[in-house]
């Protein structure tokens, strides 16, 4: 049982519908590898789905646009919104209050400190970003290029990312009235549920997925450090690894994420958690909606 069963569920029931929360959903393409509900299978609309191509530039803060935007043609509708999705920074910037600085997307600037971090490697950068911000250096390991550059990129504009990291602390939701609930089931049953989906995606045919979007050349964004599933098959089909241990790698991957993804969310005290191990999704539906039904 997934999130999106259950939130299906929950949105029939209540006139609801999906705004995904989901940070590699919003790519075209990307399907199987990212375990989007089939079109032909969705019971309810979805948003934020399939939005931009693989290889376009994307951020938290795009997304906290087009999320809010769905949400305000939902609710103009008489419909409920549900934000659905495991990636914790969009779930915060769609609902909290977050600002996001100015640069979010790519700039010459960017480009240039990323362009370094090729040449002289990660050291290099991260020894730029100490000269210019002491401490913001001291908070970012020096392999993390993703939030070096962003740190960097903040430091030309003035705005410390220690400052903008304890903005990110604060916790104010953005809606009036917004209820956060969180699934979580027996630890083990989770991880095994990890590795059946990864073997049911390569089952419904991920290898050819993979080389349908490199032939359409769309390999740097399936290399990047988030495409789990896709820069592990990449290598099966340059001929460096096995299918068979890829496999074991994107278990893996998945079950470390899995684990951030939860340690994550545990650090939101608004969260009402709701263990569904031995529940079906039309149960773990019905007890999400007395939540709803009883929330003041």
């Amino acid at each position: 049982m997934g999130k999106s069963a259950v939130a299906e569920n929950v949105a029939l029931a209540l006139g609801g519908q999906i705004v995904s929360a989901d940070s590699m959903q919003v790519y075209r393409g990307m399907d199987i590898g990212t375990a989007k509900t089939p079109a032909d299978e969705r019971r309810v609309p979805y948003h934020c789905v399939d939005i931009v191509d693989p290889d376009v530039a994307y951020s938290a803060a795009l997304y906290q646009h087009d999320a809010r935007a769905a949400i305000a043609n939902i609710r103009a509708e008489g419909n409920l919104p549900m934000v659905v999705g495991g990636t914790g920074l969009y779930v915060r910037a769609a609902l909290d209050e977050m600002d996001f600085p100015a640069g979010e997307v790519a700039s010459p600037l960017r480009e240039e400190l990323e362009q370094l971090a090729a040449d002289e490697g990660a050291a290099a950068l991260h020894a730029r970003l100490e000269a210019a911000d002491p401490d913001a250096a001291a908070l970012i390991h020096p392999n993390n290029v993703r939030r070096v550059v962003r740190a960097l990129e903040m430091a030309e504009s003035g705005r410390p990312y220690a400052a903008q990291v304890a903005r990110f602390s604060e916790r104010r939701a953005f809606y009036l009235r917004t209820l956060l609930v969180g699934i979580t089931m027996d630890r083990g049953q989770l991880y095994s549920r990890v590795d059946a989906r990864v073997d049911a995606m390569l089952d419904r045919g991920l290898l050819q997925e993979v080389r349908r979007l490199l032939a359409e050349g769309h390999r740097h964004p399936l290399t990047s450090a988030q495409a789990i599933g896709y820069k592990e098959l990449v290598a099966v089909l340059d001929g460096k690894r096995t299918l068979e241990d890829a496999a074991s790698a994107v278990k893996q991957a998945t079950r470390r994420y899995v684990k951030r993804q939860l340690t994550w969310f545990r650090a939101d005290p608004r969260i009402v958690w709701m263990d569904v191990t031995d529940l079906s999704p039309a149960e773990a539906a019905s007890a999400a909606i007395d939540l709803v039904e009883s929330y003041d």
